[in-house]
């Protein structure tokens, strides 16, 4: 599990630099059966477009790179 969790911290900082372009960035929550849980920060909290940069970038890079990762939630859109 330790293991899962370094591999997506991995890929989030190859992720980051995208985001912080746009003002925003990604932060690592939790890694629970199968579901990773991100937290988007900055500009990417309240736009318009973060279910698709968790869907076509986050999810999308790390299940098709980690087996383990079956689905990534945004744990912000899980409290609302």
């Amino acid at each position: 599990m330790k293991e899962t969790k370094n591999k997506i911290i991995e890929i989030l900082e190859k992720i980051r630099p995208y985001l912080n372009n746009d003002g925003g960035d990604v932060e690592f929550v939790k890694f629970e059966d199968g579901i990773c849980y991100v937290k988007l920060k900055g500009a990417c909290a309240g736009c318009m477009f973060a279910d698709m940069t968790i869907q076509n970038t986050v999810e999308e890079m790390l299940v098709s790179e980690i087996p383990e990762v079956i689905k990534v939630v945004n744990i912000q859109e899980a409290l609302d």
